[in-house]
């Protein structure tokens, strides 16, 4: 079996696999390869959603000029000329 050390984690980030390791009664290496095994190789049943997918079932909100933004607002840079001609 592979080893794998993990170096510079955050003391927070330690505190919490801690607590979350006493909830589950399981040492903080267990808890460890758990997290990375349901992050990594875990196989729900469901199929995760393309990003196309996502995308295709957000409602329809409106036209995009609800989202035009105000173009002569001062200090915003929308005057600059990006490329010359």
């Amino acid at each position: 079996m592979a080893q794998l050390l993990v170096r510079n984690l955050d003391d927070e980030l330690v505190r919490h696999l801690k607590k979350r390791a006493g909830e589950h009664g399981v040492s903080v290496e267990e808890e460890h390869r758990r997290i990375l095994r349901d992050a990594l190789l875990a196989d729900s049943g469901v199929e995760r959603k393309s990003f196309w997918q996502v995308l295709s079932e957000m409602p329809d909100v409106g036209g995009d000029v609800l989202f035009e933004r105000e173009r002569n607002l001062p200090g915003r840079g929308t005057e600059q000329t990006l490329f010359e001609d």
